[in-house]
């Protein structure tokens, strides 16, 4: 019984390992929730423009916004390398950038992150379910650690509807 259930399993580490192989980076990431959720486009409240140069910055670096908006990250990459903008907390992006950093081929496809190309522009919509601060980083391989880092200060943004329900006001 044992050895069949063996070969059962042996189909899927294949795929795993070929998925890993062909240096595709999706889903698996742990926490996203921690930071919001992807956005929906008829949802977005403001758009901000974020310009990536090769001077391994992020100009609009602090970004505020409100608890419950939707946002619209345009993320121009004004440089002559690749960059990216990723959002998650400090530890997800300081853990990712060190993933990045043994496999420099890996592309990325998660709803919190953009890779964009010299000279083009890429999008991120996010809706920000909760208060408190959000990092963004460039993990391509050397940008991380020469401070292509950013922040998003969430402020607590109940709505009207919400106050009336928690001070027991419903309508």
């Amino acid at each position: 019984m044992k050895s069949r259930n063996i070969l059962i399993a042996i189909p899927g580490i294949f795929l795993a390992l070929t998925a890993m192989a062909a240096g595709n980076h999706a889903g698996g990431h742990g926490g996203v929730e921690e930071i919001g959720k992807p956005g929906v486009a008829a949802n977005v409240t403001r758009t901000v423009n974020v310009d990536m140069t090769d001077d391994m910055r992020f100009h609009t670096s602090k970004i505020a916004v409100k608890q419950g908006e939707t946002i619209r990250f345009v993320a121009k990459n004004s440089g002559q390398v690749k960059h990216e903008m990723v959002l998650g907390t400090a530890k997800e992006l300081k853990d990712h950038y060190e993933v990045m950093k043994k496999n420099p081929e890996m592309e990325h496809a998660d709803e919190n992150m953009v890779t964009v190309a010299p000279g083009k522009s890429g999008e991120i919509i996010w809706h920000f379910t909760k208060a408190g601060k959000v990092d963004f980083a460039c993990l391509q391989p050397g940008h991380y650690d020469a401070g292509m880092k950013g922040s998003v200060n969430v402020a607590s943004g109940k709505t009207p509807a919400k106050r009336q329900a928690q001070a027991g006001h419903a309508h």
